[in-house]
């Protein structure tokens, strides 16, 4: 397999191991897909996981996992997974450097 190319910051996981704490279940992992939708075609999604599947990249840091699937990584690939947090919101978010147009939101994207 070639080199991974992808980000998972330190401060999506802390905010990933504070979600698991709160939860009690160590088991859960944030999975990052992609969908069709959203104003530029395809949006990403957050959800937690306890399932990992054979085709999945799993990324560690600080002891939590981020899951990708391997359909959503050709897209993502060279990007980050982060977790902003400001006054007007707190999200996770995906800094991909592939995506040629995007939306506002930061959750919707075109190749």
């Amino acid at each position: 397999m070639k080199s991974v190319n992808l980000i998972f910051t330190e401060a999506a996981a802390k905010k990933l191991k504070k979600i698991i704490d709160i939860k009690n279940n160590i088991n859960m992992k944030l999975r990052v897909y992609i969908i069709g939708g959203g104003c530029n075609g395809l949006k990403y999604k957050f959800i937690l996981d306890d399932k990992v599947n054979d085709n999945d990249f799993i990324f560690e840091k600080l002891g939590v996992f981020l899951i990708v699937d391997e359909f959503t990584f050709q897209y993502i690939i060279g990007g980050s997974v982060d977790y902003i947090e400001n006054i007007i919101e707190s999200k996770f978010s995906v800094l991909n450097p592939n995506a040629k147009v995007t939306c506002n939101c930061g959750l919707s994207f075109n190749i």
